[in-house]
């Protein structure tokens, strides 16, 4: 007669525990990359706000280039360096188009975002 009530054997108690390790280091995984994530999104929409911020500023003085600049930002604590790029460009008449290029660099790549506009100059 076998006796059923002696529990677990070391063996499935140790395998049990390596399929739990591997379950809860997929789920951090995940967690990293999620924030990961998370954070250039948060760099992108700092981006979108100082080409949003250029563009209310060229809306009033309109010159016709102006070079590079570096601009910081925090975003969550971290101070992130974007390079803002303007130009304006005579269209027909009395109409320039603006365009903003935003570019920063995140780990090992770069992103960038344009934003482009036509003002007229009702004078």
């Amino acid at each position: 007669m076998i006796d059923n009530r002696r529990g677990f054997t070391l063996v499935e108690f140790l395998v049990a525990i390596v399929i739990l390790m591997v379950g809860m280091l997929g789920m951090l995984q995940a967690i990293n990359i999620a924030m990961e994530k998370n954070l250039e999104n948060v760099f992108r929409t700092e981006a979108v706000t100082l080409a949003e911020e250029r563009m209310m500023e060229a809306r009033t003085q309109l010159t016709s280039f102006i070079p590079v600049t570096m601009v910081q930002r925090r975003a969550r604590g971290v101070l992130k360096n974007y390079s803002v790029w303007q130009n304006v460009n005579s269209v027909a008449g009395k109409s320039n188009e603006v365009v903003i290029v935003v570019k920063w660099h995140n780990k090992n790549s770069s992103a960038s975002h344009t934003a482009s506009s036509l003002i007229t100059n009702p004078y």
